[in-house]
């Protein structure tokens, strides 16, 4: 079994910045690709990038780039997404996700954490 743990999430300001962690356990996940996905309400899921062994996070969609970065840590079977210049629209329930394949497709990821929502004011 893989078990995936989101934790940082809460209520910032525009403008401000958050730290995401995702603890796995039930196996060491250096061969598998991690990677986060958001659900805001009244959206479809939204892809925000996944990153290998060895970063740097690619798959990036334009509304987070440059502002959102995924890094991990092989040694303590994590990955964390920093958050900055936080905007409203990025308030939504942010997943953890893992596979052994690369994708940039919700339905490629087969192991999801619980999520942790994220609450961005004006």
């Amino acid at each position: 079994q893989v078990h995936l743990v989101e934790s940082g999430g809460g209520l910032v300001q525009a403008g401000g910045s958050l730290r995401l962690s995702c603890a796995a356990s039930g196996r060491a996940l250096n061969t598998y690709w991690l990677g986060w996905i958001r659900q805001a309400p009244g959206m479809e899921r939204e892809f925000l990038g996944t990153i290998g062994w060895s970063g740097p996070g690619v798959g990036y969609p334009d509304s987070v780039l440059g502002r959102f970065t995924i890094s991990r840590d092989n040694d303590r079977n994590a990955v964390y997404l920093q958050m900055n210049s936080l905007k409203p629209e990025d308030t939504a329930v942010y997943y953890c996700v893992a596979d052994l394949m690369f994708s940039k497709r919700i339905d490629g990821y087969e192991f999801w954490g619980q999520g942790t929502q994220v609450t961005v004011s004006s």
